[in-house]
């Protein structure tokens, strides 16, 4: 097994649930992968929000490191692994604080190959139910092409 790691870098594509009065400019998804202390992601007003991303190739996610402005963060927050379906794997427990967070997947779920995950924030701690997200990261690893593909199993012919 590989070390954590970084995954953003495998991030292929990505959206949001909404930007606060549509200035993509300014509050756009490109800002959560930008790597700017000036920048952020803006939901608009209204719950639930989410990020939903998909992955080059499969990754092990092992935690998301996420950073909100305080005030403006995730209270009730799933994560849902979209190539499963639409029930959430498990809780998030993210602060209501400006630091740099690492919200750890229970340890059972970290073996399992992601291409494609949601984080829903059904509530916000903002009256409003707005979303403020500074930058976003995956920590995990990526498996070796030969743990992915299955192996070539013999077949008789007649």
């Amino acid at each position: 097994m590989s070390a954590e790691e970084s995954l953003a870098h495998l991030v292929s594509r990505y959206a949001v649930s909404s930007v606060d009065g549509r200035n993509t400019a300014s509050y756009g998804k490109q800002h959560l992968f930008d790597s700017s202390r000036e920048t952020c992601w803006r939901s608009e007003q209204g719950t639930p929000q989410h990020i939903q991303v998909e992955f080059k190739e499969p990754v092990k996610l092992t935690a998301i490191r996420i950073q909100f402005q305080g005030g403006f963060a995730g209270k009730a927050t799933n994560l849902y692994d979209m190539a499963v379906g639409p029930t959430p794997i498990c809780p998030l427990h993210p602060k209501d604080d400006n630091t740099v967070q690492v919200l750890a997947l229970p340890e059972p779920l970290r073996e399992t190959l992601r291409t494609r995950i949601k984080i829903q924030f059904l509530s916000s701690t903002d009256f409003y139910g707005r979303i403020i997200v500074y930058s976003l990261d995956f920590l995990g690893h990526t498996v070796k092409t030969t743990e992915t593909k299955p192996t070539a199993s013999k077949q008789a012919i007649n």
